[in-house]
């Protein structure tokens, strides 16, 4: 990817075809990270305003193309949502409650957490390239949180494990967390 540096030193643009036009912000207040996001349709990404062009044209590349990935990944957030709505009916008699249902990135040692009180359920990005099966359970592991209090108790498992292929879902997480990208 070629960013054209010409542009002013504050904000410079990409108009691609390959995808969503790129934003390069370089800030003063940022020491060593690069970060990209996708803000209005566009990806913003924020650079330290000392990194030499070089370097910067680099970092840019290297996290354009790390979240592009990720955007043709898996599900977008209104396919997962849809996905846990669609589980809950099929293999949860309808019993979980959950207002959210949206991907994260800062989970670097779980697969998915629920915040019952709110219904709140996150699901690591790490899931995003994962077989549909595996993220399954995933869900509705989680969903079985929002309607069996006290934890992982037998009744748990009970309704966790009527996830399709249950037990090989968490044999290929344990995999994936040791051998895999997962962790």
């Amino acid at each position: 990817m070629s960013v054209d540096y010409s542009a002013t030193p504050e904000v410079e643009e990409n108009g691609g075809a390959a995808g969503p036009e790129v934003e390069v912000i370089a800030s003063p207040r940022r020491r060593k990270s690069v970060q990209a996001r996708l803000v209005g349709g566009r990806i913003q990404v924020r650079v330290p305003a000392a990194m030499s062009a070089a370097e910067r044209e680099k970092a840019v590349a290297r996290v354009v193309a790390s979240l592009r990935r990720k955007m043709r990944a898996g599900y977008t957030e209104a396919q997962l949502r849809e996905r846990a709505r669609r589980l809950n009916a099929e293999y949860l008699e309808g019993r979980a409650r959950a207002d959210s249902v949206r991907w994260v990135s800062n989970q670097q040692h779980r697969w998915g957490s629920c915040t019952v009180s709110t219904g709140d359920i996150r699901i690591s990005d790490r899931l995003r390239d994962v077989p549909a099966y595996v993220l399954d359970a995933v869900l509705i592991h989680e969903l079985v949180h929002t309607f069996v209090p006290g934890g992982h108790s037998a009744e748990f498992y009970r309704w966790a494990d009527r996830a399709p292929r249950a037990e090989r879902a968490r044999g290929f997480l344990e995999a994936y967390q040791r051998y895999g990208r997962g962790g």
